[in-house]
């Protein structure tokens, strides 16, 4: 009796410890589940990041600058800054004492507006042109063109037009034509042809026709609201604060952001993607939610991410005769976010190639870096001189990539200047410090009075061969 007694207390003590030990080794294997929950090898998981990364840095990085650019009570075109729903029009070109953007822009002024029709339509009214070139590109949180009423696109009439949020259903009024807008939020960066100081005050009444009215104020008096300026905004530029943006700032940043602003129809596989490291449209994202292991890939993801758009963006387009030329895709990218990344890092609000092209000179014909010590020459033979249906221009810009002091006050040259036309229809400008003489001074872009320096060609409204690489702009010659 005592043996079986013994043996049915063992059993019961082996069967105790057995359920014990089950139960650690299910709880263990629970825990250890939750952790690779995904399957992820930690180079996908970081691979994974990185896509996550530049697929919202252009949504994270137009929201910086949204918060920055609206965070006044009235419009100022000196700073460009306003409201939301309020167009902030640029009064006159920056010079050399302008330096809060880099390689400013010496041909058009700005009209631009950051928009949100969460809660109803926009209506635009934009004047007749009476033939003056301009362009009013909007551009979705994700930073794609979607729409350019313009020259190009709508022509130079008077126009009348909604901007609706994707999911509005409404009624507008007779003649208001519908422009849906991708994201409920976004910016259009406005450009209209000004042909030096004395077009201002022609352009300026362009941009007073400009306007932007709440749909159910359509028609009646409107006074736009003031803003509310938020002292705790960040004056910092955009691109610096995203170089220092933390990954768990910046996932939880665009992860708001998407609740509010939806991903393209074509942005499935990303979407899914993101799933497997915890980040879901229309949620909150929590650093301190997901795994270590998903915690160390996000932020690995986020290091290699901005690096690789620190390095690739040298090498974004394709040199011809040491010019670079950045064309498609640019502007509207498809699903290459990469590609979409860089150029926001690079200059956000990006135009459309069918819009403007921008080819950027750092080198000599001979590769060598441009330097005001020496003096150069550009040549375009007749069937080279940049091929538009708009204008084009050639701006100079100092080792800051800003405007610099000459004794004409010129930091661009180009078709709407009075260049002197060789006799067998040719055109050359003399790229210097000094004057290249008086006779020669129409063609001249004068170069900064020390260092080095680098320039852009603008062709605006491009001919096909300007796109498909017929057309190749002549290297710049070292004369001395």
């Amino acid at each position: 009796m005592s043996k079986l007694l013994n043996r049915s207390l063992l059993l019961r003590r082996w069967s105790a410890t057995t359920i014990l030990v089950s139960l650690l080794t299910l709880t263990l294997l629970s825990f250890s589940s939750s952790n690779a929950s995904t399957g992820l090898s930690d180079d996908e998981a970081v691979e994974i990041a990185m896509e996550a990364y530049f697929y919202g840095f252009p949504m994270v990085l137009t929201d910086v600058t949204r918060e920055i650019s609206t965070n006044a009570e009235t419009p100022d075109g000196m700073k460009m800054v306003g409201p939301i729903n309020q167009f902030i029009h640029a009064q006159a070109f920056p010079d050399a004492s302008f330096t809060d953007v880099v390689r400013a822009n010496a041909d058009t002024l700005y009209s631009t507006i950051f928009f949100d029709v969460t809660e109803e339509p926009l209506v635009f009214h934009v004047p007749d042109s009476d033939g003056r070139y301009y362009l009013l590109p909007f551009l979705d949180m994700w930073s794609d063109v979607f729409a350019v009423p313009g020259s190009r696109t709508t022509g130079n009439q008077e126009q009348v037009f909604a901007l609706a949020a994707p999911q509005w259903q409404g009624t507008l009024p007779e003649g208001v034509d519908l422009i849906r807008s991708p994201t409920q939020m976004g910016w259009m960066i406005g450009r209209v042809q000004t042909n030096g100081k004395e077009d201002y005050s022609n352009v300026h009444q362009f941009q007073a026709g400009l306007t932007a009215t709440p749909l159910s104020h359509w028609g009646k008096d409107y006074t736009p609201p003031k803003g509310t300026v938020d002292q705790n905004v960040p004056a910092k530029a955009p691109v610096m604060q995203m170089i220092e943006m933390s990954a768990s700032q910046f996932f939880a940043r665009f992860a708001e952001l998407m609740k509010i602003n939806a991903p393209h129809a074509n942005d499935y596989p990303i979407l899914h993607r993101m799933e497997q490291i915890g980040i879901e449209p229309g949620k909150s994202f929590d650093m301190s939610k997901v795994s270590p292991e998903i915690q160390k890939a996000l932020e690995r993801g986020v290091s290699l991410g901005l690096k690789k758009l620190q390095e690739d963006l040298a090498n974004a387009g394709t040199v011809v005769n040491n010019w670079n030329m950045v064309l498609s895709p640019i502007g509207t990218y498809g699903t290459d976010y990469f590609r979409r990344a860089l150029v926001a890092y690079g200059g956000l609000g990006a135009n459309v190639v069918e819009d403007a092209i921008y080819p950027t000179a750092f080198n000599d014909s001979d590769g060598k870096p441009f330097s005001s010590d020496n003096k150069y020459i550009l040549h375009f033979e007749k069937d080279e001189i940049p091929p538009v249906r708009a204008f084009w221009s050639l701006t100079m810009y100092n080792d800051d990539q800003f405007f610099t002091d000459n004794p004409i006050d010129r930091y661009a040259i180009g078709d709407r200047d009075a260049l002197t036309l060789n006799d067998d229809g040719s055109l050359t400008l003399y790229i210097q410090r000094e004057s290249p003489g008086k006779s020669k001074e129409s063609n001249w872009l004068p170069a900064p009075k020390s260092g080095g320096f680098s320039m852009n060609m603008r062709l605006y409204w491009p001919k096909p061969e300007a796109l498909d690489g017929t057309w190749k702009p002549p290297a710049v010659k070292r004369i001395k």
